[in-house]
């Protein structure tokens, strides 16, 4: 029961984790200097965006096609 919860956890863990990454070094090198784009003239802004960003990649991406019905080739269950 532990091993699935961790299965469960991990991956979006790691997309919020990444992206926050990824949204702090946006705004390291391309960010916006003039302050006037919301998201990025903050390095704090920046990275929840890129977590958020993360988060939901991360929960979307389960390996599935989405619409199974046992035939599809390539398509998880």
């Amino acid at each position: 029961m532990k091993k699935d919860l961790m299965k469960k956890i991990i991956k979006p863990v790691i997309g919020v984790v990444l992206g926050g990454v990824a949204g702090f070094l946006y705004w390291k090198f391309v960010g916006c200097s003039s302050g006037t784009c919301p998201i990025t003239s903050s390095p704090l802004y920046s990275s929840l965006y890129g977590a958020t960003m993360g988060g939901i990649i991360a929960l979307l991406s389960n390996g599935s096609c989405g619409r199974c019905n046992g035939d599809d080739k390539g398509c998880k269950r």
